[in-house]
């Protein structure tokens, strides 16, 4: 599919027109704080994908490190059974109408098989599901206590941090995580790091099955009439 994806930190806010291919993901910058590029920073950016569409060893690179990416964000998912234990919080009302919700906690036998799920085991929070379509479209945790990773060597999230992630069908019944905001302190390695963003994903569209990422740059380099920012 394709889609705007629109990213927040305290300094910076970015919008880019993403596409999806077999051969990774490929992106063009269209805003930096809700401002058009500067024709200078435009004529970057399409310098930036007329090398990147002839090089595919550099988009290779980009998509074992997606693939990376999604492997580590599938081992969290694989665990949320049994990392935490539920309770059911009763009916509420969401977005698109009726959810259930359900609280979770640590759930105490649970141990964690990696880094990436360490965390876990001081998140609680609530989760809403559609009923209708058996999807979570709302999850948000809080992390209850401070959490090591490595023995404290590698880093360290301090207690207080939250995350907030928001689910929908976007279409021909995909659904896709919309919203993510994360705000949370601590310590990578020696150096101390506040994590604090919020990503929006719009405008999705379908592409061709099996597209070639130098066809989705070229799609992306389009006049603007051509291009899903008019539609």
């Amino acid at each position: 599919m394709r889609y705007q994806l629109r990213k927040t930190s305290p300094r910076l806010t970015t919008t880019k027109a993403i596409y999806e291919t077999k051969d990774g993901l490929v992106a063009r910058l269209l805003s930096v704080n809700d401002r058009p590029l500067s024709p200078a920073d435009e004529q970057k950016e399409q310098t930036r994908l007329f090398q990147l569409q002839s090089d595919p060893g550099r988009q290779r690179k980009r998509k074992q490190a997606e693939d990376a990416d999604a492997a580590r964000a599938l081992n969290v998912l694989r665990v949320l059974p049994a990392a935490f234990q539920y309770q059911y919080a009763g009916p509420g009302e969401g977005p698109d109408g009726k959810v259930e919700r359900f609280t979770f906690k640590p759930n105490p036998a649970f141990s964690p098989p990696s880094l990436e799920t360490q965390a876990l085991t001081a998140v609680a929070g609530e989760i809403w599901v559609d009923p209708a379509h058996e999807r979570v479209v709302r999850l948000e945790g809080h992390l209850q206590q401070g959490v090591d990773f490595g023995w404290g060597i590698l880093g360290h999230l301090n207690k207080g941090g939250w995350i907030v992630i928001e689910q929908e069908d976007v279409g021909a019944g995909q659904w896709r995580a919309v919203h993510f905001q994360m705000s949370m302190s601590g310590r990578v390695v020696f150096k101390t790091r506040v994590f604090d963003t919020m990503e929006d994903e719009t405008h999705f569209g379908p592409l061709p099955v099996g597209l070639d990422y130098r066809k989705a740059i070229g799609m992306l380099l389009a006049p603007p009439a051509a291009d899903e920012s008019k539609r």
